[in-house]
């Protein structure tokens, strides 16, 4: 089942179920997928692929988690609460991520796959791993790592 059909048939099993904080949050996507779909149309693509829906959705965790923190700050935590119950939603969509050891062994293949020997090669060793791993990687983690084998 494509991730469409996920987002649709979730959506249909909250409201039964009567969810309102996953029905919510399942609503945002659906409509954040629109518009993603709308602003490809020009390009003469109907429905975007696999691929923008998952970058749509790491962005979306991306600003949540951005969130949390400001309004961890703001002493706030009712509204932190509420932008990490929406990642735990979000994140159900997403591929199992790598872990921290699965991460390293990914970024040693990629800097010999790209003979890359230094940190100006970076954006070599990033669009390796962009194109061989970039729906299972969380690349927030990848930069420091690439770094600190060149240091």
């Amino acid at each position: 089942m494509d991730l469409r059909e996920r987002f649709k048939e979730e959506l249909k099993v909250a409201m039964k179920a009567k969810e309102a904080e996953k029905l919510s949050t399942l609503r945002m996507i659906s409509a954040k997928l629109k518009d993603l779909d709308i602003n490809a149309r020009p390009k003469g693509i109907d429905a975007v692929g696999e691929d923008e829906i998952i970058s749509m959705l790491k962005g979306m965790i991306k600003s949540r988690r951005e969130s949390v923190e400001m309004y961890k700050q703001a002493d706030r935590p009712e509204l932190a609460e509420k932008e990490e119950s929406e990642i735990q939603v979000i994140e159900t969509f997403l591929p199992a991520q790598l872990d921290d050891a699965a991460i390293a062994k990914v970024v040693d293949e990629a800097i010999e796959k790209t003979g890359a020997s230094s940190v100006k090669e970076m954006g070599k060793v990033m669009a390796y791993l962009k194109e061989h791993y970039g729906a299972v990687l969380d690349f927030s983690k990848v930069g420091p790592l690439i770094k600190a084998k060149f240091s």
